[in-house]
């Protein structure tokens, strides 16, 4: 059920017509339009942000964060407002509120809370950072640097992570009037973020990159433009396996603060476009304002209660209309992980039997992946194994870069030195037994380079390109893969009958982290379709034929950049895949190639 209305707000206050979209069914549309019509037909605040005497008020605490190490420097102020009815022996609710919390917040969550159509919650407000010139506060201060496009418009973990280890942190030291300890519930299903502005994509990207923490969103007047990469947020909404967030945006058609970065309107547009084709559960109040938060502030209380609307039920991830995600995952199959977590995880292979073997490389050890899940301890090394990958025969190849070598390891765990001074990346081997490996290079004078080993003997079949990483074939064995780690770049190589490769072009496109600026690339693996999944800073990047990515699978949240991937099992089904830490997999609608097996043709995706 779809219900729409638009509002016109006039100085503030004046309104012509109202307008909701909400794709949930509970939202009774006609009835909160002619209550937004009223509200704003009288004056600001609206009755649920009036003062109530019957409602019982909160307390407004105020902090200051002046030793952040995520922010060296800055000063940032920090408001917590704790509801009446809050007990500290129960943890609460968390509403993270960008660019501070007011009293007319307090205020509508004393009367929402009164009235229990929100839970209790703990409202916490953070002011931008700023560099003052004299910290001290004479008269000569004033500000070197503000940091409220840095902290709020990036799209990297740095402020989620100032948000978790910081902020949170210096709330739950602080205690009410009459000595209650602030304590915030852990479950980011009790957590929602907002804020207007930058701060309303600021609030977006907490939930974004910690889904984990942040589930539900208002964003007003969102800066979802070109200021930090904002405006490649719906691309990345499509492209990606949907999170668990529930988000109303608020905006106006004459929006744009600073023409010069994109219409901001059109950019809201996109978003709820991106999110509604990403089956996320998602409205949107669409105005004719300009760049002004009060409309946004009429309606907060009436989006607290939709996005909270039937809370404890916990908010679900979405079904994405996404053609590739839909082609190559299994509806209701999510990762999941084995039981251990491993220093420096890496190196994924499966071997005939579809048991995948990976190298804890610090702690010099392969293990062995057991069908219950486990892993168990299959060789000790004698040197930190970077990649691996088993030939037709059995025999597992790794890079030993430490000592400059490529060895084989047989079934009993004995290895042998197949190739020397190669201080390898990557590895691939193909059915008729050639091995395949990259070398990153140390500097410029030491550009990376390909091998390829037979037969005992080594030769260089390419060099030239950048911090070369992970390599693959495609399934028929028609094509070479190379990822350059440092860019965006994979590069294809045609593959003549005599293994030597031709026609080298810069062919899969990758999106590149918002911190690293590099795609950072490692492992590669194919399926039985011709897709390639790439292993990066940003999870799984699954890539078409034509060389376009097409769907990105995230580890779950908090995960470090993928460091490895196979797929594996009796039937190839089930891709594996690494951060470093834990070692995840999850069961695929297509089967994976292994790159050692006799050759099938794929079926051509088109010139698309």
């Amino acid at each position: 059920m779809k219900n729409s209305f638009f509002y016109s707000i006039r100085a503030l206050i004046g309104v012509s017509v109202l307008s909701l979209y909400t794709a949930n069914a509970q939202v009774d549309a006609n009835a909160l339009v002619k209550k937004i019509q009223d509200e704003l037909l009288g004056s600001f605040p609206p009755p649920d942000g009036k003062v109530d005497a019957s409602a019982p008020h909160g307390e407004m605490l105020q902090g200051v964060i002046d030793s952040s190490k995520i922010y060296p420097g800055t000063e940032n102020h920090f408001q917590v407002y704790v509801p009446a009815q809050y007990d500290a022996a129960k943890p609460a609710c968390l509403l993270v509120k960008l660019d501070g919390f007011g009293a007319y917040e307090g205020t509508v969550l004393d009367n929402l809370i009164a009235k229990k159509e929100v839970p209790v919650m703990i409202g916490v407000g953070i002011s931008p950072g700023t560099i003052w010139k004299d910290p001290a506060g004479t008269a000569e201060r004033r500000a070197l640097r503000f940091n409220r496009s840095f902290e709020f418009d990036s799209m990297n973990d740095r402020f989620a992570n100032y948000v978790l280890n910081e902020l949170l942190p210096a709330v739950e030291k602080m205690k009410t009037a009459d000595g209650r300890a602030i304590r915030i519930s852990p479950n980011g299903n009790d957590h929602a973020a907002t804020g207007g502005s930058t701060g309303g994509i600021g609030s977006f990207t907490l939930a974004w990159l910690r889904p984990d923490q942040f589930t539900r969103v208002y964003s007003v007047i969102g800066t979802y433009v070109s200021m930090r990469g904002g405006n490649e947020y719906p691309v990345l909404i499509r492209k990606t396996e949907p999170k668990p967030i529930r988000i109303f945006l608020e905006d106006g058609s004459a929006d744009a603060w600073n023409p010069l970065f994109g219409s901001w309107f059109d950019a809201n547009l996109n978003m709820e476009s991106a999110l509604t084709f990403a089956g996320y559960d998602v409205a949107h109040a669409w105005g004719t304002h300009g760049h002004d938060g009060r409309p946004g502030q009429v309606i907060f209380p009436d989006v607290m209660r939709w996005l909270w609307r039937d809370y404890p039920a916990p908010v679900a991830r979405g079904v994405s209309r996404n053609s590739t995600m839909q082609e190559i995952s299994l509806p209701g199959e999510e990762w999941s992980a084995i039981p251990q977590t491993f220093q420096r995880a890496e190196g994924l292979a499966a071997d005939g039997k579809g048991e995948v073997y990976f190298s804890d490389a610090l702690a010099l050890k392969t293990y062995r992946v057991s069908g219950e899940g486990a892993a168990a301890v299959f060789q000790v090394q004698t040197g930190s194994i970077v990649a691996q990958a088993f030939g037709p025969d059995g025999t597992l190849y790794g890079v030993v870069p430490g000592l400059n070598k490529v060895i084989a390891t047989n079934g009993q765990g004995r290895s042998r030195s197949i190739a020397e001074g190669i201080a390898g990346r990557g590895i691939v081997v193909t059915h008729a037994g050639d091995v395949f490996v990259s070398e990153a290079g140390t500097h410029s004078d030491m550009p990376s380079r390909i091998w390829r080993i037979r037969n005992g003997r080594k030769e260089v079949v390419d060099q030239g390109l950048l911090s070369a990483s992970g390599v693959a074939f495609s399934p028929d064995g028609g094509l070479f893969y190379a990822a350059e780690q440092s860019t965006k770049w994979i590069y294809s190589y045609v593959v003549q009958g005599d293994g030597k490769l031709i026609d080298k072009q810069p062919f899969y496109w990758l999106h590149t982290s918002d911190v690293a600026g590099d795609s950072g690339a490692q492992d590669m693996a194919v399926d039985t379709h011709g897709n390639l999944y790439v292993a990066t800073s940003m999870g799984v990047q699954v890539c078409d034929q034509n060389g376009r990515v097409r769907a990105i699978l995230p580890l779950p949240s908090p995960a470090a950049p993928v460091r490895g991937i196979c797929f594996g099992s009796q039937h190839f089904d089930v891709l594996y895949a690494t951060d470093g830490r834990r070692v995840f997999m999850r069961r695929m609608k297509l089967s994976g190639f292994a790159p050692w097996a006799a050759p099938i043709a794929v079926r051509s995706q088109g010139a698309g």
